[in-house]
């Protein structure tokens, strides 16, 4: 339920999240060269297309948000790369709304972002396993902090949707083991064989 759609949520919860969304988009783009859109290219078109496949659990269903992935190897820039994502979706296929779109933005895109800011310092000096393990935390405390967001965004808007918050967040635990694993796997794999993606050069790069 990361799609929050239109008529949902409240109208200072959404100016609220249309003006954070138009900052980080601001900010990214920003930080956004021409060697960087290539990559921001891809890894937006990946997002568009896997987080199209919603998977039931229980009353709600989840789907794959790659952020914390994303936050790794864009940085802030991932912020542009999910709103063109999101837009995309609403337009073409009505997953989440227009009005409810910066929510949505920052529900998926800065919790994965501010994860892999905080978690860059330690896999510049990982090596080995710790590398894998570092990218499968990010990708686990990606999907938890999108799971607080959603929360927070619901239950700001009205209490009606307090009592159903508890079911909404267990969704998210599966999806969060599943994100682990897919982040640790591909942060490694990078690492190992093209660790400029994220942003560290090749000869940094030590056979471990």
């Amino acid at each position: 339920m990361a799609h929050i759609p239109d008529g949902i949520l409240s109208l200072p919860v959404l100016a609220g999240g249309a003006a954070l969304a138009v900052g980080g988009v601001a900010l990214g783009l920003r930080k956004m060269d021409e060697a960087d859109i290539p990559k921001t290219a891809i890894l937006a078109s990946t997002f568009f297309v896997a987080s199209l496949v919603a998977i039931p659990v229980g009353p709600s269903s989840v789907h794959l948000l790659l952020s914390g992935l994303m936050g790794l190897v864009l940085g802030v820039r991932a912020i542009p790369a999910v709103f063109v994502g999101l837009l995309l979706q609403a337009v073409l296929f009505g997953f989440g709304g227009l009005t409810s779109l910066g929510v949505d933005v920052v529900d998926i895109a800065f919790p994965g972002v501010a994860a892999a800011l905080v978690a860059r310092p330690a896999l510049e000096r990982a090596q080995g396993w710790r590398v894998g393990a570092i990218g499968a935390a990010v990708g686990f405390v990606s999907v938890v902090g999108t799971a607080v967001c959603v929360s927070l965004a619901l239950a700001l808007s009205s209490a009606d949707f307090l009592p159903s918050l508890r079911v909404i967040a267990l969704t998210y635990v599966p999806l969060a083991l599943a994100e682990a694993a897919l982040t640790g796997v591909v942060v490694a794999y990078l690492r190992r064989v093209k660790p400029e993606a994220l942003g560290f050069a090749p000869q940094l790069e030590a056979a471990a």
